[in-house]
């Protein structure tokens, strides 16, 4: 049914694209059309089909019903039904590349087949301005001892926020491994300082994801490893196995949620006492609607570590609030706040730092997005992180403004 989901977004672009042509739909039914998603999503085929078919009843120029309408009657294999649909679509409007493509698949494999997926491809290049790249200290005075030992000092310069222009390049490549829902993933990236060389870095990842539905219930399953340098020398090994299961609630026409889970092991080859393994437990809540997605995130943190990492194990929590819109055919604007909290449990370095550590990071983004033509996109973005602690070494401010462009499935 994944595939389903994907289509039925598909449409709700293609709708969107055509919204010149439509005949101002009352509330009622865009909500009996979100439902229809809803219904397709759970696989629920003839539900679905039964609302599509009110929905284009009611609004004859609602092209993304009339796509989805068409696709489940595929999907039921009533291939006489979903031939007389599509030709009705593209008699009755002008369609995009990537409907068309969508249509020639399932006319090529056959109704009630699986139609063959693609491989999805993205490629940026972007240049960049960072105030810190090297997380230099907020404040240039810092105190060691406790007492009448206490003392203070002033950082040496290299430990101040240095400012740097930077360039990167980011890949990823998705796979489907037949049509049994399996994924194979690849991400590799690459960036680079014009001074601060040290601070250059690299990563590679390789994943295989998994998704199982069963009686409404779908869980999507993710192994990771991945590799990152720093300075060119190999600085983590990182190994995660990630869950996310989305329940079969009743929920309000456009609503999703689903549970979350992520434990992760990472090895630092040059300091083996930050090794340390974390879980990772909460939810995702979700609105979407016909032009945007808004989407939440809770989860608690456990972070177990070697006994030589100053300050020992960790517990925390994570949360962050996302937005996507699509302003016109042509632009799209995000919008993302992170809030991560840490507590150590114990003195993070004994007769130095008489305190145990405690770190919230949150994390401001701002992006807008413009299609130049297929295929091809550039890409605005600001991002302010902001680390506030209780020992001033590590407290630090970082805001970065950068352009990107992109390509999509060139």
């Amino acid at each position: 049914m994944n595939r389903l989901l994907r289509i039925a977004v598909l449409a709700t672009a293609l709708s969107s694209c055509l919204s010149h042509a439509q005949q101002n739909p009352q509330d009622h039914q865009e909500e009996l059309y979100r439902a229809a998603l809803r219904a397709l999503s759970d696989g629920k085929l003839e539900e679905a089909s039964a609302m599509l078919q009110r929905v284009v009843d009611q609004q004859p120029r609602h092209a993304g019903a009339w796509l989805d309408l068409a696709i489940s009657q595929c999907e039921l294999g009533k291939s006489a039904e979903a031939e007389r649909l599509f030709v009705r679509l593209e008699q009755g409007f002008s369609l995009p590349s990537g409907i068309v493509e969508t249509i020639a698949r399932y006319r090529a494999t056959g109704c009630g087949k699986p139609a063959a997926r693609r491989d999805a491809w993205l490629v940026v290049a972007t240049r960049g301005r960072d105030d810190n790249v090297n997380q230099g200290a907020r404040d240039p005075r810092f105190s060691i001892g406790t007492g009448s030992t206490l003392t203070e000092y002033e950082l040496d310069p290299d430990f101040l926020p240095k400012a740097d222009g930077f360039s990167q390049l980011a890949a990823s490549w998705l796979k489907p491994l037949g049509n049994s829902g399996t994924n194979a993933i690849v991400q590799a990236y690459s960036r680079w300082h014009e001074h601060e060389r040290t601070h250059d870095t690299a990563s590679v990842l390789g994943a295989v994801e998994h998704t199982w539905t069963a009686g409404g219930w779908r869980l999507r399953g993710t192994a990771v490893l991945g590799y990152v340098t720093l300075d060119r020398t190999l600085y983590q090994r990182q190994q995660q196995v990630q869950a996310r299961l989305a329940p079969p609630l009743k929920l309000a026409p456009g609503a999703e949620f689903a549970l979350y889970a992520n434990a992760s092991r990472v090895i630092y080859p040059t300091r083996p006492a930050y090794d340390s393994n974390t879980v990772e437990l909460g939810g995702i809540a979700g609105y979407r609607s016909k032009r945007s997605l808004t989407q939440a995130t809770l989860t608690r943190l456990q972070d177990d570590s070697s006994k030589s990492r100053p300050g020992g194990d960790r517990k925390g929590w994570f949360g962050s609030l996302q937005w996507y819109g699509e302003v016109n055919e042509r632009l799209t604007l995000e919008a993302g706040l992170t809030r991560q909290h840490w507590r150590s449990e114990r003195i993070y370095s004994p007769r130095l730092i008489e305190t145990r550590r405690l770190q919230n990071t949150t994390t401001v983004r701002a992006a807008g997005q413009w299609q130049l033509r297929p295929y091809q996109s550039v890409v605005l973005e600001w991002r302010g992180t902001f680390n506030r602690e209780n020992i001033s070494l590590f407290q630090y401010n970082s805001r970065a403004l950068q352009l990107s462009l992109r390509w999509d499935n060139f």
